[in-house]
């Protein structure tokens, strides 16, 4: 096996101590913790936040509840194509305001509009809270951007990491077959595809590799709390309909979800789907967001995406 990139493998020693030590004294997760835990992460880690031409806080009309979206224009005078993007925290912790400086690269980087969505989180909202809160500002997204004044291209991507990467997929599967809006593109990042955790590396990646299997159950837990076949909303096992849009798999070679992500890249190469799968071997799970360890390996993903969409 691949070993883990230097300044993640110092970082994790130190990581995993402190873990040990909290668990020694009793301390388990929690919502909070977990969500204060991915915020703490990222504001220490990701530390250049670099300007946007227009950002504004707006609201979609959701199920019975306003939807926050975050709206990142770079270049304000450009009529850009839009991508909406569904950050990871095992639905249960992130937030727009934890990925504001990911989703400004995003914008930057692939001269897209970006729709970041403050979708509902788990355990307070259990699924399909989240996945509904995704597909009204997709409904309503053009009525959002024209009401605002802005120019955009009427041509919607979907972006999502870990759990949003799971969302994504799934939204994916659902539009392409019966849904008002078409996908044009897909972009996955370390996602979470098989929530029946049954492939190996779940198993061999288990521990000490920041993402943890028995943390990832807690986060599944949470989500899921209604008797739900996990096995039937896993993108993974979703039916690939006709018109599948293009997708771009971004996986991390220490990660326990990095099987189901190449098992999905076989998937849909097998049912004719353009793919483009970027393998990192020597990263974590959730590596953007510890951008300042690992900036070469964060810029490409970016120029990846970038290249992807273009």
């Amino acid at each position: 096996m691949d070993a883990i990139a230097p300044q993640l493998a110092a970082w994790l020693e130190k990581y995993n101590r402190l873990m040990d030590a909290w668990l020694e004294k009793g301390v388990y997760q929690t919502p909070t913790t977990a969500r204060d835990g991915l915020a703490r992460l990222t504001r220490s880690l990701v530390t250049e936040v670099p300007d946007v031409a227009l950002i504004h806080d707006v609201f979609v009309d959701g199920p019975g509840h306003a939807v926050p979206v975050r709206v990142f224009h770079p270049y304000p005078d450009l009529a850009l194509p839009v991508l909406m993007y569904l950050h990871g925290g095992g639905h249960v912790a992130g937030s727009v305001a934890v990925f504001d400086s990911i989703c400004r690269k995003i914008a930057l980087a692939t001269r897209h509009l970006v729709l970041a969505v403050e979708y509902r989180l788990a355990p307070e909202h259990t699924y399909p809270a989240g996945l509904q809160d995704a597909l009204a500002v997709i409904g309503g997204y053009r009525r959002l951007l024209t009401r605002m004044g802005l120019q955009y291209q009427p041509r919607l991507a979907l972006a999502g990491d870990s759990a949003g990467g799971a969302m994504a997929a799934t939204l994916a599967h659902g539009l392409q077959s019966e849904g008002p809006e078409t996908i044009s593109h897909l972009v996955l990042l370390y996602p979470s595809l098989d929530y029946t955790l049954n492939l190996p590396s779940v198993a061999t990646l288990a521990r000490g590799y920041f993402l943890e299997t028995e943390r990832i159950r807690w986060f599944l837990q949470q989500y899921f709390q209604n008797n739900e076949d996990r096995r039937a909303v896993s993108p993974l096992f979703m039916d690939v309909p006709a018109g599948f849009p293009p997708t771009l798999i971004v996986s991390a070679g220490f990660c326990p979800l990095r099987d189901e992500a190449l098992q999905y890249v076989r998937v849909l190469k097998n049912r004719g789907v353009a793919v483009r799968h970027v393998h990192c071997d020597d990263m974590i799970h959730a590596f953007l967001n510890m951008e300042s360890l690992v900036p070469e390996r964060c810029r490409a993903v970016y120029e990846a995406m970038a290249a992807f969409l273009f």
